[in-house]
Formats: structure tokens, sequence, C-alpha cells
């Protein structure tokens, strides 16, 4: 799918979200820049988080308070996850809905994702957002 701006890209994930329950988790993944942290907004405005929704890069994740609650992780600065740092990510885990921002740092170890967002830049605010699942019904009728 292409998005053209970045309200696009936020409405392309709350279309998403709003089709998610705790205990889900999504893998978003794309080079610097290319809206990663703008996906999850738009998941968080349409699972009811008013709060400002901030790339957790240097906290490595932030969980805001809601039904659901959610919980979004940046694993850009890890080179993978030792047990001791799956300890400290795990509660995020908790009755959440996670979204996992550069996921590839926690192969192997991240609970496998329900869904994977891959974003790419496509020109001017255009982004490329590739979507998969095993549950074909989860992208019904996204547009």
């Amino acid at each position: 799918m292409t998005t053209a701006s970045a309200e696009e890209t936020e409405a392309l994930a709350a279309q998403l979200a709003i089709r998610l329950e705790p205990g889900d988790v999504v893998f978003v993944s794309g080079e610097l820049g290319s809206g990663k942290t703008t996906f999850v907004r738009g998941a968080c405005r349409a699972l009811g988080i008013t709060a400002p929704v901030t790339s957790p890069t240097f906290t490595i994740g932030h969980r805001y308070r809601g039904a659901p609650d959610v919980s979004h992780l940046d694993l850009y600065r890890f080179a993978g996850l030792s047990p001791a740092e799956w300890g400290d990510l795990e509660p995020y885990f908790d009755d959440a809905v996670v979204f996992v921002e550069w996921p590839e740092a926690g192969t192997g170890v991240l609970p496998a994702p329900r869904l994977e967002a891959r974003l790419r830049h496509a020109g001017g605010d255009r982004r490329q957002i590739e979507l998969s699942t095993e549950e074909g019904s989860l992208l019904e009728g996204i547009a």
C-alpha cells in the first residue's frame, strides 16, 4: 500500500489497530525517517491513547495507559537482546498491544508478531507500506 502523507499513514495504522487485542505484537520496521513512529501514533490514537506518542529511541519503551494499554518499544540501539535485557522488556508485553520498532534486534527472543509492517520512503511524504500476517482476515477491507 502507498500513503501520500503522515495523516494517511496514521489512518492506515488506525484501521489495523482497532482489530488488535491485548497480547498482540506488531513489528514495525523500516529505514530511519520512514514513518514508523507515525504509524504507531495512528494506531495509538485509534486505541484511545491521547498522550503524546513519541519515539522511545532513547528510553527504549513507553507504556501508554488505556483500554487496552499500548506499549511502544524501539530497539534501534540494540545489536541483539541478552536474557537480562529481555527481562527488562518483558513487562511491556503484559496485557498490552505492543508495537516494536527495529524488531530485528530481538530475533529469536521477542514473541512472534501477529502483524508486521514494513515502511519505505516512496518520494516526498509518500510511504510504501507492506503488511504481512498469517491471518488473512486481519487485513480484509484495509484500504
